[in-house]
């Protein structure tokens, strides 16, 4: 029996994005969690804390008045601990060279680029939403279940496995465009990275497939990335033994270049809420 028949291919990605989802969840009871401790602990001692000297002379109605403080002190700090920003989510939705074929989780595209940006002191987690062997249709297809409820921008990385099966241009463009039409409709920027078709195409193909992202991103508004493994594709030394999927040392260098653009796409992110 054909196992592939009954479970797809990237159901392993699926289940990732499960899990993500049920640990953002039991992080959120966690987090409220913490402030009804706080808020209970600064209760109980707010009445030791405040020194009230209840004699004869003492003034008994600053008790209550002093108490009520403290409630509100307690329910400030909660308010502050609650105010700590999440991690802004970057979703990086492409095909193998997003996945990291070829290499570790931790030498992957998405890995690397959220290194880079918490270095840059950014607090963020991008979501490695590739799937290996996937076209722009592909990557429509699952785009749904793909991204978290909590994304607040998008990379879009998609053309490599379409030019190598001669897809059309024009359709290639029609899925990404259907792709881009449901991100904005969810309010996410898009950063759309580009590629380049093998030369063996002709021509007019090649031409016609360059054209796509440029076209894509002017008519989006989206950032624009000309080409994914720009500095990378013709360098041996920066690719696999395939020569078609970066090594450690090119993911290096697609996250150097594009890193300035990844910037861009982040102050296009408008809080949520």
């Amino acid at each position: 029996m054909d196992w592939h028949q009954i479970i797809p291919p990237d159901l392993g990605y699926q289940l990732q994005q499960t899990l993500r989802a049920v640990t953002g969840g039991l992080t959120l009871i966690l987090i409220a969690g913490a402030i009804a401790l706080i808020g209970w602990i600064v209760g109980r001692r707010a009445p030791s804390a405040l020194r009230v000297d209840v004699t004869a002379d003492a003034d008994i109605d600053r008790v209550p008045r002093e108490n009520a403080r403290a409630a509100r002190r307690a329910g400030a700090l909660a308010l502050v601990v609650w105010a700590v920003p999440l991690a802004m989510v970057i979703v990086a939705l492409g095909d193998s060279l997003t996945a990291g074929y070829g290499l570790p989780q931790s030498e992957s595209f998405p890995a690397k680029l959220e290194a880079a940006l918490k270095a840059q002191g950014h607090k963020i987690r991008v979501v490695n939403a590739g799937v290996s062997g996937d076209t722009a249709s592909d990557g429509l297809a699952r785009l749904d279940w793909a991204l978290p409820p909590d994304a607040n921008a998008v990379i879009v990385e998609f053309g490599a496995n379409d030019a190598f099966r001669g897809i059309p241009p024009a359709e290639i463009e029609a899925s990404l465009a259907k792709i881009l039409d449901h991100l904005k409709a969810k309010g996410l920027p898009v950063l759309i990275a580009g590629m380049e078709s093998p030369r063996n195409m002709g021509k007019d193909y090649v031409d016609q497939f360059r054209a796509i992202y440029a076209d894509l991103a002017e008519r989006y508004g989206a950032v624009f990335y000309p080409f994914f493994l720009d500095g990378v594709a013709l360098d041996a030394g920066l690719m696999q033994e395939d020569a078609i999927h970066p090594n450690a040392k090119g993911v290096d260098r697609i996250v150097q270049g594009i890193l300035p653009k990844v910037d861009e796409l982040l102050a296009q992110v408008k809080p949520k809420g």
